[in-house]
């Protein structure tokens, strides 16, 4: 017999195909879901607050700042494309132009080389996560922080600046020497030494065997070094010798007696002394802490002379501030803010490349700097591209630094704080303010739309 399916639900037939069929389930279909989309006014109304605030704050003064940037200062004549061919007339103008060309070429392309090699580096090294945050802290710090920070580094006193300091012992290691800025002979009267193109001389010729008494004023306490020791007569001098002393000519609280070493005056040390016949020099020494010397090796009379260079400056490192050096100074400090984002993104970047392919191109014998070159390097390029562009928009919007560290000096310029110079900064000119503002929105545009654009390729 076979069994009947009477009294058995539609659902346990046919392997459930009643289930799917019948009547009694539900009908999920397109209505269904068009029903439960909320309606297009009803997302309006919750968009619409956002869409007021930017309109107001981005909208607006994009508009606003187009329609300015073709009337004059006032803003009651229309000028047409004057305020636009006025940025590249006049001398201040030209070399915030220059400056920001510089800045767009020469500061994005270090930080992308310098992240690299930060990136790589903590790769290979050990404690990787402390040099990450040492490298990345500068980001933590506002812009006008880090200007305060650098204008105190690059101050031209040694004592104060730390660039400075760091060049001065170097020199110093190298090439030291004391010197008497301002020192020199006493005027008037019958005097031992005279001055002659910087330079002080002997007045009267001396042969071998004989001593030479330099005296010295005009010499400033804070060029007296803390060794020196009180003025002594000259040593006898040998044979084919020549000795003397240069002296601080000058006895504190007055007395003594002119042009001979008294007590209580100072000998000066370290000054460079030569002996000079016919225009050359054929013998030198240096001052002890008594400002004493030997010229040895002198035969006939010669002059002795003290060089111009005892009584220069000594070298106090390089003027960061002044016209040269301002724009890479700045650009400087830029590098050490920014070199850590760089870092940041370049090393996600390393972190994603796949190691059989850089294992594949060791096996094949390649060296660590070809694979590098010709598998690191090309597998990284969408994002050191990403990170060029950004650093190229940061750029040209550059205004903190360049403002704090530049301290107004026009040298340093840059179209962004032109724009603010013009327009807020005591220019008065918010038209022209305006047309720069609208150039820079027109350079910035297109490393913009490159980033959506390779934001969406990455996503596909």
């Amino acid at each position: 017999m076979k069994p009947s399916n009477e009294g058995v639900p539609p659902a346990a037939t046919a392997g459930g195909a009643a289930a799917v069929t019948g009547p009694a389930a539900p009908r999920r279909g397109r209505g269904a879901r068009e029903r439960l989309t909320p309606p297009s006014w009803l997302a309006l109304l919750f968009l619409l607050p956002a869409l007021l605030l930017l309109g107001f704050l981005v909208v607006y003064p994009i508009v606003y700042s187009v329609i300015r940037s073709f009337f004059d200062a006032s803003g009651g004549s229309f000028v047409g494309f004057d305020n636009y061919t006025g940025v590249f007339q006049g001398h201040d103008d030209l070399v915030a132009v220059r400056n920001t060309v510089v800045w767009v070429v020469v500061a994005p392309t270090l930080v992308t080389i310098i992240g690299l090699f930060f990136a790589v580096l903590t790769e290979r090294i050990r404690w990787a996560t402390a040099f990450k945050l040492v490298v990345f802290m500068p980001m933590a710090i506002s812009f006008l922080a880090s200007g305060v920070i650098f204008r105190l580094v690059y101050q031209q006193d040694p004592d104060q600046g730390v660039a400075n300091a760091a060049l001065v012992a170097i020199h110093d290691t190298f090439k030291s020497g004391t010197t008497y800025p301002g020192a020199g002979p006493r005027t008037g009267g019958d005097q031992l030494v005279h001055e002659q193109g910087g330079a002080v001389l002997g007045s009267s010729p001396v042969s071998a065997g004989q001593t030479a008494l330099l005296p010295l004023v005009k010499v400033k306490p804070e060029y007296l070094p803390k060794d020196a020791k009180p003025a002594a007569q000259p040593p006898a001098a040998k044979a084919g010798q020549v000795t003397g002393t240069v002296w601080f000519d000058f006895t504190k609280g007055g007395g003594g007696e002119l042009n001979k070493p008294n007590a209580g005056e100072s000998g000066l040390p370290g000054v460079k002394v030569e002996a000079v016949r016919g225009g050359k020099v054929v013998a030198t020494a240096t001052t002890g802490k008594d400002g004493t010397f030997t010229l040895k090796k002198v035969s006939g009379a010669v002059t002795v002379r003290l060089p111009k260079s005892n009584f220069t400056a000594s070298y106090g490192g390089a003027e960061w501030l002044g016209s040269t050096l301002i724009t890479p100074a700045i650009i400087g400090s830029y590098l050490w803010v920014w070199s850590g984002f760089a870092m940041v993104l370049i090393a996600a970047g390393l972190a994603a490349i796949p190691r059989d392919a850089l294992e594949a191109a060791r096996v094949d014998g390649a060296t660590e700097w070809q694979v590098f070159r010709r598998v690191t390097i090309p597998l990284l390029a969408p994002v050191l591209m990403v990170v060029l562009v950004t650093l190229v928009i940061n750029v040209l919007k550059v205004f903190d630094l360049v403002f704090i560290i530049g301290g107004g000096d026009p040298n340093a310029n840059v179209l962004a704080l032109e724009m603010w110079t013009k327009s807020f900064g005591g220019g008065n000119d918010p038209g022209a303010g305006s047309a720069i503002a609208v150039l820079l929105f027109l350079l910035v545009l297109p490393a913009m739309l490159f980033n959506i654009r390779r934001l969406r390729q990455e996503r596909k």
